[in-house]
């Protein structure tokens, strides 16, 4: 499984959630991740989520990554989802280790912080899993700044004062979360090799 880290920043519109698109666009043909920092503005024809119509889903500056494992075939969204989970809960334990405490539900991470309405709930991430016939995608994102998201929505970023992390941390963030994901994906698949069936 290879990552693929972007040095150009390109607008999250929901296509590159469509099968493929790590093969079309940067010709890998294989199991990837590909990340980048870029704006989020997903159009109504890309919304995957079904709960999502009718919603704006944006944010000035985000990080993001995109998924895609071709390694069940047929693939498999149940799978899909658990893979997604496994994720996030990576994503939850590093920005823990970096001080950033945060709380999951779902496939969402919050981010508690004090807010004029006496909120509480920083949304600090949007995420989506899905399937084509021969590949599991997933997309994931990180607020990184709270402008340009919703204004219904109470959000949180991971470099806004409140959290102390600076920009120097981010590339070093994306890189070890996309091998720890990579090298838990291969743990599973060596334990598997390893274990006596019936």
């Amino acid at each position: 499984m290879k990552h693929l880290r972007l040095k150009e920043s390109t607008c999250y519109n929901g296509s590159q959630i469509e099968p493929m698109w790590a093969f079309r666009k940067f010709r890998i043909k294989e199991s990837s991740i590909v990340s980048w920092i870029g704006p989020m503005d997903i159009g109504k024809d890309h919304l995957v989520d079904f709960e999502d119509v009718g919603l704006e889903i944006k944010g000035d500056k985000m990080l993001h990554f995109i998924i895609e494992q071709f390694d069940v075939q047929p693939a498999d969204l149940n799978l899909c989802y658990h893979r997604q989970r496994i994720f996030v809960m990576i994503i939850k334990d590093m920005l823990n280790n970096l001080g950033i405490k945060t709380y999951r539900n779902g496939d969402d991470l919050y981010f508690p912080k004090p807010s004029i309405n006496g909120k509480l709930n920083g949304k600090l991430s949007v995420s989506i899993a899905t399937c084509s016939v021969s590949s599991m995608k997933i997309h994931f994102a990180l607020n990184l700044i709270e402008s340009g998201t919703p204004d219904d929505i109470e959000t949180a970023g991971i470099l806004e004062p409140y959290t102390g992390m600076g920009m120097s941390e981010v590339q070093k963030f994306i890189d070890d979360v996309c091998e720890t994901y990579i090298n838990e994906i291969l743990s599973i698949k060596m334990d598997i090799t390893k274990t006596k069936v019936f």
